[in-house]
């Protein structure tokens, strides 16, 4: 309006030749040299170069301030897009002109006509502007933007990186407490919409000094504007706890603060800490969010302590099971000394869920996580973890995606800054064969949330069942950049390598980095006996089996898969048919039972169908391997369904029903989803190398597939 004003007064004075240039960001109050109050900022520098691109009688927006204002019925006539115009230092900035048939200037400006070799519409949406920057050739009006510009991208100003507190305890072993009240204080912060929030997991590789790196760089990588850093010490009955939130862009400190309170008086620490820093960054909060941020977890310190070393546990990024029953067990511990810790009841449902998803789909994991979330909700009906967990037993337990997206949804409004509920949403996309729309919402992931190895892997994993190598090798070197140490992270390196290229060698070498006596749920052994067996090399799998002392290992999805089938399977590679019978003979009694344990767990029916096959158990074989597909169709499910239908396949390939394995492969290989790091993963490479496709190595038919491109 400022500008519209000015324009309509310059029609009395024709000999002023004006032009306007409009765009939002950061304004800072000045002394000049001569000690005269004066403002500066990148506000001004970006509005001045949008106002060079034009001529006299020009009012030109940046497209920032464009895309608020079209918004509005009233001004988005008024607006022209001019497409990008290269400025100082080689900067492109999207130009939009505003005019009517009053005021501004319909000509497309000389520098645009001259310079510009074609127009882009790079379109971005960002917050509703706060304020507005007009720089004038003879008048400057200026409002303060809550917006920073890095790297080209913009960055609110109401943003936020929360890093890993210092432990500075005389006991180190209290380190999951200087974690908890980071994590607890994500949490908090995460419930105010008007902040951005970078979550824990993009945060968690700033920690300790091997890490360290300045803060401006740390802002740079996150897309934040600030960074809060503090430490935690703890001694008997007192924490002390010191913070300061830092604007890292510009390397002033906005707030500090230190608290010495007893552990008692700590509980309800992370909501004053929330509210704090919201005021420090003029963040607006609802009185629901105040609400809800005032809450306290628990008032019981011992409670609180055993669900902050729960924490730990359950968000480990390898997911082991190990891990999950830890945390499984500290989360009843603190819900036994207070029945009434809501935020408790919800974590352990969402662990439990887990437990069954990834690992024992049994019906004692899915009542008991169903039970802690219905409790939790009981407790405290708007807890977003609560929503959460409920929609993953409705997500994981009852397929019912519908009911699932509505929780998430709930959760979302009530976590708005918690990428794990996007995150989730994004998963049941894939399963629904939205495979570009999985893709495109785990990419949206990573742009507030850049560092978050669990959507990297996410992503890797949805590259690969569309077989999408180049990204699939993309996603899998960030992901082992970003978790060097991530055995799942070094063998999905391996097996790219092997799906794309056919070679086990980076795999093998991959597991051969790990240290000696570093096996979680053998799942180190499980992928050296598999890289072992794509090679026919059955000295290899006899050492990796000699150097393991466990019983059984992460192999099939969901199944403990049990020693006896690796040996089985070496004796089959030499020939020994009769030790191989013996082997396979108990492996099929073990999976029998577990199918048993869970009549409705698809992959246990599939896997007992398949060891089924190899012992020549044909009707036995196929019976299992249908009911599995039966239990999870591809219709319902495009991830699962297909691994279940390579399992099928598998069982025709071994029990001479080459024309339905070779029907099922032809689907199979034309649509996203069966590619794992297992043996039922449908590349043209694991066709080539896998032995459980043997059977099928004359048929000419099996010989013109392998020879297509993959």
């Amino acid at each position: 309006r400022c500008a519209i004003e000015i324009a309509h007064a310059l029609k009395t004075s024709p000999q002023i030749q004006l032009r306007i240039g409009m765009h939002s960001g950061p304004v800072n109050a000045v002394a000049d040299l001569n000690q005269r109050e004066n403002v500066a900022g990148a506000g001004i520098n970006m509005a001045q170069r949008i106002m060079d691109c034009g001529d006299a009688g020009h009012i030109l927006l940046s497209r920032h301030v464009a895309e608020d204002l079209e918004q509005d019925d009233e001004w988005q006539p008024c607006l022209h897009d001019l497409g990008e115009a290269e400025v100082k230092h080689g900067v492109k900035l999207h130009v939009v002109s505003f005019y009517n048939g009053e005021i501004g200037n319909a000509e497309v400006p000389q520098k645009l006509k001259i310079a510009r070799k074609h127009a882009t519409a790079v379109r971005r949406r960002y917050l509703l502007a706060s304020a507005v920057v007009l720089v004038l050739a003879a008048a400057v009006f200026m409002i303060y933007r809550s917006r920073d510009a890095v790297n080209g991208q913009t960055i609110p100003q109401k943003s936020i990186a929360v890093l890993p507190f210092e432990n500075i305890s005389a006991d180190k072993e209290n380190g999951f407490f200087s974690d908890g009240i980071q994590d607890d204080l994500l949490t908090s912060l995460a419930m105010i919409r008007d902040l951005r929030v970078i979550s824990r997991t993009s945060v968690q590789r700033y920690r300790g000094a091997e890490n360290a790196r300045s803060l401006a760089d740390i802002a740079k990588t996150l897309g934040t504007a600030n960074v809060l850093e503090g430490s935690v010490r703890r001694a008997g009955n007192r924490v002390v706890v010191n913070v300061q939130l830092i604007d890292a862009l510009h390397d002033r400190q906005l707030w500090a603060n230190h608290y010495d309170r007893t552990i008692a008086n700590s509980l309800g620490l992370q909501g004053e800490l929330a509210r704090e820093i919201a005021d420090a960054l003029k963040a607006t909060l609802t009185p629901e969010e105040t609400a809800r941020v005032e809450i306290k977890p628990t008032n019981n310190a011992q409670a609180y302590d055993l669900y902050l070393q729960a924490r730990v546990y359950e968000f480990k990024p390898d997911t082991f099971l190990q891990d999950y029953r830890t945390a499984e067990q500290l989360y009843v511990q603190a819900i036994t000394i207070d029945p009434s810790f809501a935020l408790a009841h919800a974590r352990l449902a969402a662990t439990r869920a887990r437990i069954y998803h990834f690992f024992e789909p049994t019906e004692t994991w899915s009542k008991s996580a169903r039970l802690e979330a219905n409790k939790a909700l009981e407790l405290q009906p708007n807890l977003g973890e609560a929503h959460h967990a409920l929609g993953l037993c409705y997500y994981w337990f009852d397929r019912d995606y519908a009911r699932a997206l509505r929780e998430f949804e709930i959760a979302r409004q009530l976590l708005p800054n918690d990428s794990s509920v996007p995150w989730d949403i994004a998963a049941i996309k894939r399963r629904q064969g939205k495979w570009q729309e999985a893709v495109a919402n785990y990419r949206a992931i990573l742009v507030l949330d850049p560092e978050n190895a669990n959507v990297v892997r996410d992503l890797l994993y949805t590259y690969c069942a569309m077989r999408d190598w180049p990204n699939t090798m993309q996603m899998a070197q960030r992901l082992l950049a970003l978790t060097p140490d991530s055995i799942n992270a070094k063998a999905q390196i391996g097996y790219v390598k092997f799906f794309a290229d056919g070679t086990t060698a980076r795999l093998k070498s991959e597991m051969a980095s790990v240290p000696a006596g570093e096996d979680p749920d053998g799942a180190v052994t499980g992928f050296s006996l598999d890289a072992a067996f794509i090679d026919r090399d059955t000295a290899g799998a006899d050492k990796a089996l000699a150097n393991s002392p466990l019983e059984s290992f992460s192999y099939f999805n969901e199944v403990d898969t049990p020693r006896s089938y690796f040996t089985g399977v070496v004796a089959l590679l030499r020939g020994d048919l009769t030790g191989a019978r013996e082997n396979f003979a108990k492996v099929r009694d073990s999976f029998a039972a577990l199918s048993k344990e869970a009549p409705d767990a698809p992959e246990r029916h599939a896997f007992l169908g398949f060891v089924c096959a190899l012992l020549g158990e044909k009707e036995r074989a196929i019976a299992e391997g249908k009911r599995a597909v039966e239990l999870r169709p591809e219709s319902q499910d495009a991830l699962d369904g297909t691994v279940m239908e390579a399992v099928l396949a598998m069982i025709y390939a071994r029990t001479g029903e080459n024309d339905r394995a070779l029907e099922l492969l032809l689907h199979l290989l034309a649509v996203p989803g069966p590619v794992d790091t297992a043996n039922y993963s449908i590349t043209l490479n694991d066709l080539k190398h896998r032995w459980e496709w043997d059977p099928l190595r004359n048929d000419a038919r099996f010989q013109q597939l392998l020879a297509s491109k993959q």
